[in-house]
């Protein structure tokens, strides 16, 4: 089934609707059967990971060192088709590719690229992005992980990261630190990125296991504790908080594309019970409020589609501003737990059931509304941009 109201394939090109359909192949014969599984077990299909990157879906999007230099709107497409399957899996690939691989791609050495990128992008090196600490999520700029130069050359870096996305998994952590001695006129200014090989000494990675959201992906805390490592680990290309904030743009982008993706994948799990669920004297979906809810989710849907797709051409042609990615972030995540709560709700009683998607959806909707920055975040992002007048430091 496709959820495509108002002919949107028809503004996509050729090569894009085969990357989509690709990869939603790929999703329905080999992840989804499983997924519920994992989901209720709490562990990640890492067996999967060598068919994402024979798909070309780790780094996406960039060009060279073994990536499949998508265009922007293939890379959504896919992100759509990984999260109507379930976010955590979305997930997985967005972080690899937009907060690990980008950040080496954009700003590290020559050196860097080459010794990291092309086992990214083939799978056989999983990355992890080290911004978020424990007391420090909307304000980044306020972390307190340090980084201090060592006298015979490298540093050496003391800190927490939490919320850390595939940290068990990783063989290499992005970390953001404030490296004492930087000129900070501003907060952020000294703030610098390391590549942290997960087996330094020093740095533990301990998974988050009680979580009932995003259970199919692999959350970790970080710790470092003295990690010592060499000049080479520095990303040379950025200083302050361009560096991670840029990272989560390219993540937001990403998101926007997958919240679409569960959305869809709740209307159509609501549409085909519908009809199928006979209640008094006919299928549940010729009653009134049913097909109110219905109409609602498609409305919501259909909107998104144009929204985002414009939001992908804008991105091709260079012309994308953060701001306009938290207007789809905070529109399109919105609307997608709002529908899945409403599919629940068509569901009755199954709708809390594995047996079907859409609990599974409004679990993981709830962690995907508050990460890569808070539905209240972006709204004072795009104030801000409207207004001239930031509401926060």
């Amino acid at each position: 089934m496709k959820v495509d109201y108002y002919g949107i394939d028809e503004e996509l090109r050729e090569e894009e609707r085969q990357v989509r359909d690709n990869v939603r192949r790929f999703v329905e014969g080999r992840v989804m059967p499983d997924i519920a599984r994992h989901y209720q077990d709490g562990t990640f299909p890492l067996e999967l990971i060598p068919e994402f990157a024979e798909l070309g879906l780790l780094g996406a999007n960039l060009e060279g060192y073994g990536c499949a230099g998508m265009g922007d709107v293939s890379y959504g497409l896919a992100m759509q088709e990984l999260e109507r399957c379930d976010s955590g899996v979305r997930s997985f690939c967005s972080v690899q590719g937009s907060l690990c691989m980008f950040p080496i791609w954009a700003y590290g050495s020559e050196e860097q690229k080459e010794r990291w990128l092309p086992g990214m992008a083939k799978g056989e090196i999983i990355g992890c992005f080290g911004l978020t600490e424990p007391d420090f999520g909307s304000n980044p700029t306020g972390m307190i992980t340090k980084a201090v130069r060592l006298p015979g050359g490298g540093y050496r870096l003391n800190g927490t990261k939490r919320w850390i996305t595939n940290g068990n998994l990783a063989k290499v952590a992005i970390v953001w630190a404030k490296l004492e001695g930087e000129k900070a006129d501003k907060p952020g200014q000294d703030v610098r990125g390391f590549l942290v090989p997960t087996e330094t000494p020093g740095f533990t990675a301990m998974k988050i296991e009680d979580k009932f959201s995003l259970r199919a992906s692999v959350t970790s805390e970080l710790i470092l504790e003295d990690v010592e490592v060499g000049e080479d680990a520095l990303l040379p290309g950025v200083k302050g908080m361009k560096g991670p904030l840029s990272c989560l743009s390219q993540a937001r982008y990403g998101i926007c594309w997958g919240a679409i993706g569960a959305a869809m994948g709740c209307y159509e799990t609501a549409l085909s019970y519908a009809k199928d669920r006979v209640q008094f004297s006919r299928p549940i979906a010729g009653y009134q409020l049913v097909q109110q809810k219905l109409v609602h989710m498609l409305s919501e849907i259909t909107k998104a589609q144009c929204l985002t797709l414009r939001l992908g051409r804008l991105k091709e042609a260079k012309k994308v501003r953060p701001a306009q990615i938290s207007l789809a972030k905070r529109n399109n995540v919105h609307h997608a737990l709002e529908i899945a709560r409403m599919a629940r709700d068509v569901l009755g009683g199954n709708g809390i059931m594995y047996e079907y998607p859409v609990g599974r959806h409004m679990m993981n909707l709830e962690t995907v509304y508050t990460y890569e920055g808070t539905h209240d975040i972006h709204t004072l992002i795009v104030g801000a941009d409207i207004t001239g007048l930031p509401a926060f430091d």
